[in-house]
């Protein structure tokens, strides 16, 4: 499996590839070419396209969850041969909002379905051979999502989001698995125990995507505990993973660098 970064906060110097705060990644497995997530804008339109990569031919579209940063580039995705399958939890697309501002998807599932054969799961789903969508990530530890990022609107009334619909991707490989989150808001513990889970695989080879660690607290310390036990050769805590985490994690656990337009092998 190959994934390619379209999309990241961080960009090499001297590439004069693009950054924005978002996450876009083409996950390529056999003849599957699966793009998760959009970021904010056409950034990963443009950098694809700088890499003479064609996002014409997609096979597949997952949303990690329904924030801007994840969803917004929706509306610059070229147009397909045939209408593109969208796989997210069925939350996806609710209205969300942050000190009164709008931060959820461009579209609403209405008109998502015009443009896209939505395949909205809460249940794990097999995207391609090797790789799975999760679903609806179960919440089995006390540090991880105990606050909620703003708003979101249900049955008409605005309450607080826990980002019920946040999701990742696993990928199966020879030597165990490898997690691919947006931006783990469910919880990056969380999210790797239920891929063991779903996959029946204890080993964990890697991680790559958003921790959701914006400063150093609990959640921080505890995941460095368990990160340390848990040692997963290829970690790439980025996008939305401070600095002061980034060094927290690396003093236990070595991680690598993500920028964008960065290829990597699986």
């Amino acid at each position: 499996m190959k994934l390619t970064v379209l999309c990241d906060n961080n960009a090499r110097i001297d590439a004069y590839y693009l950054a924005e705060p978002g996450v876009s990644y083409l996950l390529e497995d056999g003849d599957a070419r699966i793009l998760f997530d959009t970021g904010y804008s056409d950034v990963y339109v443009r950098n694809a396209a700088k890499l003479g990569i064609d996002l014409t031919d997609l096979t597949a579209l997952v949303l990690s969850h329904g924030h801007d940063d994840h969803t917004g580039g929706l509306v610059h995705l070229p147009p397909q041969p045939k209408k593109l399958p969208l796989y997210a939890h069925p939350a996806v697309f609710g209205r969300k909002r942050y000190h009164g501002d709008e931060i959820g998807a461009p579209y609403t599932v209405e008109v998502a379905a015009e443009r896209f054969d939505l395949r909205l799961s809460e249940k794990p789903v097999q995207l391609s051979e090797h790789l799975t969508f999760l679903g609806q990530i179960p919440r089995i530890n006390d540090y991880e999502n105990q606050y909620p990022v703003g708003e979101r609107l249900v049955d008409d009334q605005w309450q607080p989001d826990f980002l019920p619909e946040d999701s990742a991707i696993v990928y199966r490989g020879a030597e165990g698995l490898t997690v691919i989150t947006g931006c783990s808001h469910a919880g990056i513990h969380n999210i790797t125990e239920y891929a063991k889970q779903v996959c029946g695989d204890e080993r964990i080879c890697g991680i790559i995507g958003g921790f959701h660690m914006l400063t150093v607290n609990r959640q921080t310390e505890e995941t460095v505990r368990w990160l340390s036990k848990l040692r997963p050769k290829n970690l790439r805590p980025c996008h939305c993973t401070c600095f002061h985490a980034r060094a927290a994690i690396h003093s236990c656990v070595p991680i690598g660098d993500t920028c964008v337009a960065d290829v990597l092998e699986f």
